[in-house]
This record gives C-alpha cells, structure tokens and sequence, in this order.
C-alpha cells in the first residue's frame, strides 16, 4: 500500500472574529440546554437524557473556548505591539 501525498497546497486558514464565533456557539449551546430543561422527563422517559447533557457539555466546552481564544488574542495583539516597537 503506497501512501497518500496530497497533490495541492493547503489553502491559507480563514481568519476572522474568532471570540464572537466562539461566543455564538456558547450562547446557541446554553440556550439549546435551556429549551430542552422544562421537558426533562420525557427526556428521561425516552432514554434521550443524554441530549440535555450533551447541550450543558457544549456551553461548558465552550467557556473553556472563550477563554482561550480570548487569551490567544491578547497574545496575538501584544506581541504585534512588541513587534512594531523593535522594528522602530
């Protein structure tokens, strides 16, 4: 079996609002877990509990993500400012 090499470059990775993705995606997930939480029995009933869960999973996840992306950007913005200073 011969191995798989890719025949074009990779594309450039997209960039944009990386936090308000990231914060929409959160929000979405929490307000998903709140919807599903007044029909928590028929959840239960069904064996489809795991749904509420999985949303409460994803908010989680995703405070987790926020921080981090915030974090990333801080970063990304202060070592822009400490690169414009050393190349003045």
């Amino acid at each position: 079996m011969t191995k798989w090499t890719p025949k074009h470059e990779a594309p450039e990775p997209l960039e944009g609002n990386v936090v308000a993705t990231i914060t929409g995606g959160t929000i979405v997930w929490f307000v998903l877990f709140l919807a599903q939480l007044p029909f928590y029995g028929w959840f239960h009933e069904h064996g489809h509990l795991w749904w509420l869960w999985t949303c409460l999973a994803g908010g989680g996840l995703g405070l987790l993500g926020i921080w981090y992306v915030r974090a990333r950007a801080a970063a990304i913005r202060r070592d822009s400012r400490n690169g414009d200073a050393r190349n003045a």
